[in-house]
């Protein structure tokens, strides 16, 4: 026989509960498989300014800022899909006055069968004099830097941000990358081939665009673009594995390549190999996608020449000018990325002593690479 009193209990327990989940002295959220947020407490939402109601639907990445979001989706997001749960992760919320608030998260996945059912639960804690020390770390590194180098205050604290920003990420690719390592061991579906197939492009687009955002970052800082000389081995098997590489990210689309190295080549081959990618995912990204496009690299008359060629609409004349500048988006060519590949294709060329430049007409748009071999 039931005890009566049990629906009485069992209804205060619940409420109990519910009140500790919405006034507990941290945020409480609940996200589904999608990332959606489809529970917040009322705690996390008074420290953000708004009501629980206003964040249902909405992606734990929206509250956070600019840097935040790219810290998520590298590094938060798939580790907690690897491993299932993070502890004191710091990150930095945006109120709805725009203030930001230090916070420290820990997340976990709950373990249900299907994966309708999959929840990632957050819970979130004001860490404003943890950050604060952090900070103060950070800003005096800042002030000391600043009376090194004589760059406007903006230009260095963008170069400063980029080049940790870049260091950053070092780690969560190299996390990333060997997960695809392990997967590749695994007998995966068609479908499954080809996600890892797409992660492994993007995780070499984006060690590229790290290489460059550090070169361009150490060049304004004083370090400049560094080289290691080989001139005993053979230059081609590098630009041969930089062509199959960028193939494996576009293999819809067609490279022709031509090598005729006949002489010594004394050279950074690693460098050489990073200003052929920066030209080459350039041609592949802005060219015209049903023609072919071509790298040429020869030996002769004492010079190396390496020359890439895609076709599609011309360059204007006014651009070219421009077009090796860091930053520089004011053509279509440009508008994607940070505007740095060429920048740092051209300071690779300008190291070896040679030259870079680009040429453009209705025919094709060619960038060439020349280089003297007696250095």
């Amino acid at each position: 026989m039931s005890d009566p009193d049990t629906p009485a209990i069992a209804a205060a327990t619940t409420i109990d509960f519910e009140a500790l989940f919405e006034t507990a002295p941290c945020g409480y959220l609940v996200s589904d498989r999608d990332g959606r947020l489809v529970r917040v407490n009322r705690t996390f939402a008074g420290w953000l300014g708004v009501t629980p109601d206003d964040l249902r639907g909405r992606r734990l990445p929206d509250l956070l800022t600019v840097a935040g979001k790219i810290f998520y989706e590298t590094h938060f997001a798939p580790t907690l899909r690897m491993q299932g749960r993070l502890d004191e992760v710091a990150l930095e919320l945006v109120a709805a006055d725009r203030r930001r608030l230090p916070v420290l998260v820990n997340a976990n996945t709950n373990e249900g069968d299907a994966d309708a059912d999959r929840q990632v639960r957050f819970a979130v804690f004001l860490a404003a004099g943890r950050r604060g020390y952090e900070q103060d770390l950070l800003d005096a590194r800042d002030r000391a830097q600043a009376t090194i180098v004589s760059e406007r205050a903006d230009s260095e604290l963008r170069e400063q941000f980029i080049a940790v920003l870049g260091h950053d990420l070092r780690n969560p690719l190299a996390s990333i990358n060997s997960g695809l390592h392990l997967l590749a061991r695994e007998t995966l579906s068609a479908r499954g081939t080809k996600v890892t197939e797409l992660m492994s492009g993007s995780v070499l687009r984006a060690n590229a665009l790290i290489d460059n955002v550090l070169d361009f970052a150490r060049g304004r800082l004083g370090g400049g673009i560094t080289l290691a000389y080989d001139a005993h081995t053979p230059l081609e098997p590098m630009l041969q594995q930089v062509v199959s590489e960028l193939r494996s990210i576009a293999p819809a689309q067609s490279i022709v390549t031509h090598f005729a190295l006949h002489e010594p080549i004394s050279c950074d081959h690693v460098r050489i190999g990073q200003l052929l990618s920066n030209l080459l995912g350039n041609a592949l990204t802005h060219g015209a996608k049903d023609q072919p496009v071509r790298v040429d690299a020869t030996t002769s008359l004492g010079e190396l020449v390496i020359a890439v060629s895609n076709g599609g609409t011309p360059i204007p004349e006014a651009v070219l000018e421009r077009l090796f500048q860091p930053f520089y988006r004011g053509h279509d060519r440009v508008r994607q990325g940070l505007g740095l590949g060429l920048h740092i294709a051209s300071e690779i060329a300008l190291a070896h002593g040679g030259t870079l430049v680009a040429r453009s007409d209705a025919v094709a748009t060619t960038f060439i690479f020349t280089m003297p071999l007696a250095n």
